[in-house]
């Protein structure tokens, strides 16, 4: 049987800390770049996860849940880190982008992780199937930006 445990809120509430974060580190690594493909990508990214959010944001209301607003001390931290790497390195676009593929990664896992849980509705499933889908695909897709050079 599916339903909405506490647990589950608890993982959403996660996911869309994430979802903030990763929305606040694609707009910073679009400050950061020149190269015009790469910025357009990550400004495209945060959009897409500002997008996520509010999907999130109402599949946990849906459910008579509290949503945690803000983002996280690690988000933060790596925000900083894409900062610090832009200021320091010489192939800054490549390391930015190499950290949002890894950030991509990371976030394709998490989404398993909650769509591994056995009393998932199946509303939040379709859901987080199709966020995680996206995601997967614009991984895919990243490869023609991988050659800045």
């Amino acid at each position: 049987m599916s339903t909405y445990t506490q647990e589950i809120g608890e993982k959403l509430n996660d996911l869309l800390e994430k979802t903030y974060d990763a929305e606040k580190g694609f707009k910073k690594a679009a400050e950061n770049v020149e190269h015009s493909a790469l910025k357009s990508y990550f400004n495209n990214k945060a959009q897409e996860r500002y997008n996520f959010g509010h999907e999130l944001k109402s599949e946990i209301k849906s459910f008579n849940q509290d949503v945690d607003k803000g983002g996280s001390l690690t988000g933060k931290a790596h925000r900083a880190w894409m900062d610090i790497k832009s200021l320091f390195s010489a192939d800054d676009e490549e390391s930015m982008l190499e950290e949002a593929i890894r950030g991509e990664k990371a976030a394709i896992d998490e989404y398993q992780d909650v769509l591994n849980e056995s009393s998932l509705p199946s509303t939040t499933k379709t859901l987080l199937e199709s966020q995680k889908n996206t995601i997967q695909n614009g991984l895919s897709n990243i490869k023609s930006l991988e050659d800045l050079r």
